[in-house]
């Protein structure tokens, strides 16, 4: 089995740093298009072998995607970061044409790859890979709702003072700073539902953390995340290439799901060999339809500066 993750950056490096060290595959490749990174980053790795007692074999390749054929999934995290006080949909302008184009190379090697796309806005970028390409809506999926879900856990164990490993808990809509949905009412330690744990103000302080989960790390960082969104990547990657079926909250194109069409944004599904196999449809309250309701629309009007710009 082989992946390949384009964008040696910090977020794409610490992917295929998770993969590698986890064996997901046996040939992992690494795509950038500033000259020798790819192949340092690379080379860096492969030299964690023996230390970290891992066989998987790591390829760098500067912009030369004859090196991807035959890549059974494809992690596109190609475009620029946030930088602080940047929202997520700022960066639609730039990278809208490098996903684009990153993903046609992938294909133009392995027609049946599927594609993980970590690139923001992420599910507008999801949602033009999807229209751009004309593949089945099951081979592209957008990472968002998985890295989002574990920021919820993080600040429900922070809360609490629970096991993190022992919390339930969810994020739907879109990966936005406005638009993520955490869904406190859902949410269960060990089967105990949060409501018996923490205080409404402590689950809504909880949710409002979440929701600028990313920005907060950006104002810290000067720049993007990259631990928790590389391993997010990595956990969808394993998903699929072991088959596993787990369900994992993803953007996914909707097709009359949750009373939307036309859109990908984040639901949970099922993720195993063939990308998403089943979406799971949460039984949601009216202020949570309502909610995701709004979040799809504030989607929406991220797609359609797609279509203004003329990408589509």
């Amino acid at each position: 089995m082989k992946v390949t993750v384009v964008g040696a950056g910090a977020v794409g490096a610490t992917c295929a740093d998770n993969i590698a060290r986890k064996e997901i595959v046996d040939e992992l490749v690494i795509v950038d298009i500033k000259e020798g990174v790819a192949e340092g980053k690379a080379l860096d790795l492969t030299q964690t072998t023996s230390i970290l007692g891992f066989d998987t074999s790591i390829i760098g390749s500067t912009n030369d995607y004859s090196k991807t054929a035959g890549t059974n999934v494809a992690v596109i995290t190609s475009g620029i970061p946030r930088k602080p006080g940047m929202t997520r949909e700022d960066l639609i302008g730039t990278n809208a044409g490098i996903v684009k184009d990153v993903a046609s190379n992938i294909l133009k090697y392995s027609p049946d790859a599927i594609l993980v796309i970590i690139s923001n806005p992420m599910d507008t970028m999801t949602y033009l890979a999807l229209k751009s390409l004309g593949l089945n809506k099951n081979r592209i999926i957008g990472m968002g709702g998985a890295l989002d879900s574990s920021r919820f856990k993080t600040y429900l164990s922070l809360a609490s003072g629970v096991s993190q490993n022992d919390i339930q808990a969810t994020v739907i809509g879109g990966h936005g700073d406005t638009t993520m949905i955490p869904l406190t009412r859902l949410a269960t330690c060990q089967g105990i539902n949060f409501s018996k744990l923490l205080s409404a103000d402590q689950l809504q302080k909880v949710a409002e953390d979440t929701m600028v989960g990313g920005a907060t790390l950006t104002k810290l960082l000067g720049t993007s995340a990259w631990y928790a969104p590389g391993a997010a990547g990595m956990a969808v990657v394993e998903s699929i290439i072991r088959d596993e079926k787990k369900i994992i909250p993803c953007s996914v194109y909707l097709d009359g799901e949750y009373g939307e069409s036309d859109i990908c944004i984040g639901v949970p599904v099922v993720l195993g060999k063939n990308g998403v196999e089943k979406i799971i449809e949460l039984d949601l309250n009216e202020i949570e339809k309502e909610k995701f309701k709004a979040s799809a629309q504030a989607v929406r009007n991220m797609n359609q500066v797609l279509f203004d710009m003329n990408v589509l």
